[in-house]
């Protein structure tokens, strides 16, 4: 008779492999599991390094499509002959067209136009603007009805702008010259004028730009900490010497900003001077009174049909602009340095 103390013996039944398939099973999901996590990972460092380029790489194909190839495609064409009429037959000049510029009065009159026109209409306008921020950084009823109405004239078309100036100025039924009848001025031909042309035309990039460069300046002045201000009027300075002595300083990085851009918007001037002049082209004017840097080369490639000649005057408006830019850096760069 079998001892009822002896060991019980397992039994070998076909029920025993499921706690072992069962384990197998769950370190197969397991496995599953961690490569599933190790791929949602890889993914993940791929899109955390990948996507931001991926974003932006819309902006440089269009930039290389529609700036960079053009750039450089006028670069290869001003050291041709090429005309408008036949644009795949080039024939090589190296540097002519080039130097062709430098003895050419039409260009030295454009340029000098160009230099007189941004003076007149960048000064004045950086200087309203100036005030116009200042008088909008204090605390105005319908202050939000200002800043709109300030950018009006920038939303507006230049085409649209220019037009309604045109008749402006006219010389014989203009408002403008009617004013001056009122006090005893006689009519001014303001078109055929030298200055009188470039003036009008000023006057409409600053009626343009004002508003836009006022609201740069009143984002920069809000930026100012309050705590100068009330140093500066507990140590008995005014409005107007809070002005000169706390806004004017800390805005000097702002200004030069401006200063840069309104002068790159000066040398590219165009369809103001282009519609001021009516029927008449882009000549600017009878004697070329107020032909600018833009006007010369719409005349040389699209009217002269001298491909080569507009793109050795685009190229000679790159380095001028290159040149703006160098100025701008040395003079930021001492600004920080003297900061």
């Amino acid at each position: 008779m079998a001892s009822s103390d002896a060991p019980a013996v397992p039994e070998t039944g076909v029920g025993d492999t499921a706690p072992v398939s069962g384990w197998r099973e769950q370190r197969g999901d397991g496995e599953r599991d961690d490569r599933r996590r190790e791929r949602r990972s890889r993914w993940y460092r791929r899109d955390v390094r990948w996507s931001p380029y991926a974003f932006i790489a819309p902006f440089f194909v269009f930039f290389l499509a529609f700036g960079l190839f053009p750039l450089l495609y006028t670069g290869w064409a001003s050291l041709h002959r090429v005309e408008l009429t036949a644009p795949t037959d080039m024939e090589w000049v190296g540097l002519r067209n080039f130097s062709r510029l430098l003895s050419d009065d039409f260009f030295w009159n454009a340029l000098k136009n160009t230099l007189t026109i941004g003076v007149l209409s960048t000064v004045p306008q950086l200087l309203i603007a100036l005030g116009i921020a200042h008088l909008l950084n204090y605390r105005l009823r319908g202050s939000m009805f200002f800043r709109v109405a300030v950018l009006t004239p920038y939303a507006t078309s230049v085409a649209a702008a220019t037009l309604v100036f045109v008749l402006l100025f006219g010389r014989d039924y203009g408002m403008i010259n009617w004013v001056l009848g009122l006090i005893g001025i006689d009519p001014v031909d303001w078109q055929n004028g030298n200055w009188t042309s470039q003036l009008a035309v000023s006057t409409i990039v600053i009626w343009r730009w004002t508003g836009y460069n006022a609201l740069i300046y009143l984002a920069a002045m809000q930026a100012i900490p309050d705590d100068l201000y009330e140093s500066a009027a507990l140590d008995g300075a005014s409005r107007w010497q809070q002005f000169l002595h706390v806004t004017v300083p800390s805005l000097r990085p702002t200004i030069l900003f401006t200063c840069v851009v309104s002068t790159i918007g000066a040398t590219q001037l165009f369809g103001e001077p282009l519609l001021f002049n009516g029927g008449a082209g882009a000549t600017g004017g009878a004697d070329h009174q107020f032909q600018t840097l833009g006007l010369y080369l719409y005349e040389q490639g699209w009217v002269n049909l001298h491909l080569g000649r507009a793109s050795a005057i685009a190229w000679t408006m790159f380095l001028i602009l290159l040149v703006i830019g160098a100025v701008n850096w040395i003079i930021a760069r001492r600004l920080r340095k003297s900061a």
